[in-house]
């Protein structure tokens, strides 16, 4: 994109050279007829406008020489000064005023010079080079023109730039406050209430043991599950604190997370197609997750009913099945609450596909595709 930039800019600038050298030369032609030096003159004198970008002090030296030469061995008009007037604009304009100055001084010294010696009239002499005078303060103060409004314009769009790079840090500097009263809330609500129920069940078990009563599978399942979640609450809180995603919370934890079901009196298995690898984090995250939820689903809405889970490892995506064979009935319609909506957007912003319904024979199944190339982040 930038070369293309470059390149319409230097087809400019070698534009305006030749229609610069061109109507010099129609003037030029107009009141004589040149001869070989002078179209050499004209021509060099023009066309080095076309580099003023990248050499403008060569620049400015070879059409002031060069013109100037023009007016001595030709005496032509003013017109010949159209060249040096715009290479002294583009000096200006570069901030080389001291070096347009003196092109524009040297230009106007010979040119009067040359006007005494051929016509010794000096008023008229003198009142055309006060004319061309004009005309080169103008071209210097153009340039100067030119110049600040350019630097207006950079100036403009740095402001620009500067005001949206503060408007991200600031959103990102709420986003972080947020995170922080968030985690405040959980820590000050939720772990309470988790550490009661993981202290609780553990009371009931020691009591449970210390009688010499069998303890009730139940108990033993709350008192994992109320582990795992302070566990998982503290991974959350770190995250919300220090916006690092927390390492173990994939795949490879898929035998703690079975080992918890079982406990809860799920009856479970396990199925693994394809060939078992390393995933990228976010998918590897997400397939736990979905995992998660569906067996809490059970638990909760299919009375620990018997229950498959598939992973299967594919070239271009993972799919995961998790099919219980609860109360669900075909047809019936499905009420997408927190956790099958928070499922589905997790499996979306990785460009995924969620499929949640009854089973034909009976049952529920959650069916998802997550891509191995993602372009999301989890939600």
């Amino acid at each position: 994109m930038q070369g293309d930039i470059d390149r319409r800019i230097r087809l400019l600038d070698a534009a305006l050279a030749v229609a610069i050298g061109a109507a010099v030369l129609a003037a030029a032609c107009a009141v004589s007829r040149p001869d070989v030096l002078d179209l050499l003159l004209i021509a060099v004198g023009a066309l080095a406008l076309a580099g003023h970008r990248w050499a403008p002090r060569a620049v400015l030296a070879v059409t002031t020489v060069s013109m100037l030469g023009y007016v001595v061995h030709a005496h032509p008009g003013s017109w010949a000064a159209f060249p040096v007037l715009a290479a002294v604009h583009t000096a200006a304009r570069g901030g080389r005023r001291v070096w347009g100055v003196a092109a524009g001084a040297l230009f106007l010294a010979g040119y009067f010079t040359v006007l005494i010696v051929a016509a010794p009239g000096v008023q008229d002499t003198v009142e055309r080079t006060l004319l061309l005078l004009g005309w080169f303060l103008c071209a210097g103060v153009t340039g100067l023109i030119d110049r600040n409004w350019q630097a207006y314009l950079r100036q403009a769009e740095q402001r620009a730039l500067d005001a949206e790079r503060n408007r991200e840090e600031t959103a990102l500097r709420r986003a972080g406050e947020e995170r922080l009263r968030i985690a405040r809330e959980l820590h000050d609500s939720l772990t309470h209430s988790i550490s009661i129920v993981k202290l609780q069940a553990g009371v009931a078990v020691h009591l449970a043991r210390k009688r010499g009563s069998e303890v009730e599978p139940a108990l033993l399942a709350i008192q994992e599950a109320s582990g795992e979640a302070m566990r998982e609450l503290r991974a959350t809180l770190e995250v919300l604190r220090t916006d690092v995603v927390e390492p173990g919370t994939g795949l490879d934890r898929m035998d703690e997370l079975v080992g918890r079901a079982r406990t809860a009196g799920i009856e479970l298995s396990v199925t693994v197609t394809g060939v078992e690898r390393p995933l990228p984090a976010d998918v590897d995250r997400a397939a736990y997750r979905v995992v998660q939820e569906a067996l809490t689903n059970v638990a909760r809405h299919a009375d620990r009913a018997r229950t498959t889970i598939e992973l299967v490892y594919g070239e271009q995506a993972l799919t995961v099945r998790v099919d219980d064979q609860g109360p669900g009935s075909p047809g019936e319609a499905v009420t997408a609450g927190t956790g099958l909506t928070g499922m589905g957007e997790r499996v979306r912003a990785l460009g995924g596909t969620l499929a949640a319904a009854p089973r034909p024979d009976g049952g529920f199944s959650v069916r998802v595709e997550l891509p191995l190339q993602t372009s999301g982040t989890t939600v």
